[in-house]
């Protein structure tokens, strides 16, 4: 295969190509009378979350690849309009694999464009996946759930962010990681594909371009949602609940900080930031579920136990339920600095732990803290960050997130 190594523009694609042709056998009776990505959540299409998204990342004209029922799909979807997308179909036999499919819509695609798969969501970021791709400097770039929590069967293995090892059956042992679609690629790769016979993309594709070092991997601990299977949808009902959610940092936010090296260790040395109680009921009253995120180094240090730990936010419950408030949960990490652990912020682990718990988008969650360590944590987990400070308090933080998310406190 030739290859075109000339500067990668600066933008990202604004095409997106949806393989959305498949019977979805797994989902019958579901899918006797409609393609899968038409199953309903909250009275919507799954297809319909998965455009909006793309349209709001800045993804303008969409490729459909049908087979299966596709009247149903053309009927709700039209020309996009409605949508905010441009939105063109390309219709082949039911029987068409992935990879014949692409290969009857080659002349239709850009040079390069998003890929994806019709039945799984992930909160995209394509900023973030273009500069990833844009540095590996290779001719595809797939995401990957790393899959360390066992969420699914894993189908490959990744090294120096490249994915070193492809089983389409899950059966080889020492896979770690699962692709979950959103390719970015060149049209070129598609030469990759015989040029007879029903060819499945994954299955003939990615072997070549791991055997040239050609499939970069984007990694994420962001769980992805479904309609792949029945076990799935309860998850997917739950994650497009879209409830909203704020994650609070605890000390410097909630409460009085001590100092650096210094704890609250028993309740006598709690103190409450001014109207921070306050602010928590009003985000209860909203329906705004909260998640405070706090590392708690002095446990390890022998400072105070987990059992003291527990008393004091069992006190702050009692104290916030006084004035019509509630925290939903509460992560902590109990590691010091300097343990290397995942969950102690800057790093994300907690923001993730709080993701699986609650099938949360953490790209619409907000974080609410006062030191700089929550903002990185915020940022490697795909949250937006608001910086607490004395001249910007909790108070005055969740007033104006109310009034941007258009939440009425009851």
């Amino acid at each position: 295969m030739t290859q075109d190594f000339s500067p990668a523009p600066v933008d990202p694609p604004t095409q997106a190509v949806i393989l959305a042709g498949g019977r979805g056998t797994r989902l019958r009776p579901l899918t006797d009378t409609r393609p899968k990505p038409m199953i309903e959540f909250h009275g919507r299409p799954f297809l319909e979350y998965l455009i909006e998204m793309l349209r709001d990342q800045g993804i303008r004209r969409i490729l459909l690849l049908l087979g299966y029922l596709p009247q149903v799909i053309i009927d709700h979807f039209g020309d996009g309009t409605r949508f905010g997308v441009e939105i063109e179909y390309a219709v082949s036999p039911v029987e068409d694999d992935t990879g014949t499919r692409l290969r009857r819509a080659c002349d239709r695609l850009d040079f390069r464009f998003l890929l994806l798969y019709c039945d799984n969501y992930w909160p995209m970021d394509l900023g973030a996946l273009w500069r990833s791709y844009t540095e590996a400097g290779t001719l595809a770039q797939v995401v990957v759930y790393r899959n360390r929590d066992g969420y699914t069967r894993s189908n490959l293995r990744v090294a120096d962010r490249r994915v070193v090892v492809y089983d389409k059956s899950r059966q080889m042992p020492n896979l770690q990681g699962v692709d979950i679609g959103f390719f970015l690629l060149r049209r070129e790769v598609l030469t990759l594909l015989p040029t007879d016979g029903n060819p499945s993309f994954e299955a003939t594709v990615y072997p070549r371009l791991i055997a040239e070092n050609q499939l970069a991997a984007f990694e994420t601990e962001h769980r992805y949602y479904s309609v792949g299977s029945h076990e799935r949808l309860s998850l997917t009902e739950e994650f497009l609940r879209r409830r909203p959610t704020v994650f609070l940092d605890r000390d410097g936010t909630i409460n009085a900080a001590m100092g650096r090296a210094q704890y609250v260790c028993r309740w006598d040395q709690w103190r409450w930031l001014p109207g921070a109680k306050e602010a928590i009921a009003d985000l209860t009253r909203a329906g705004v579920r909260v998640v405070v995120i706090t590392n708690q180094p002095g446990i390890a240090r022998g400072n105070l136990t987990r059992a003291d730990l527990d008393a004091i936010h069992a006190r702050m419950a009692d104290e916030l339920k006084v004035v019509g408030g509630w925290v939903d949960d509460i992560e902590v990490c109990p590691h010091d600095w300097n343990e290397g652990c995942d969950c102690r912020k800057p790093r994300p682990g907690m923001l993730l732990s709080a993701q699986r718990k609650f099938h949360l988008d953490l790209s619409r969650v907000s974080f609410m803290g006062d030191d700089p360590r929550d903002g990185q944590a915020a940022a490697a987990a795909g949250c937006r960050f608001i910086q607490i400070s004395e001249d910007y308090p909790l108070a005055h933080a969740v007033r104006d997130y109310l009034k941007a998310e258009r939440i009425m406190t009851k």
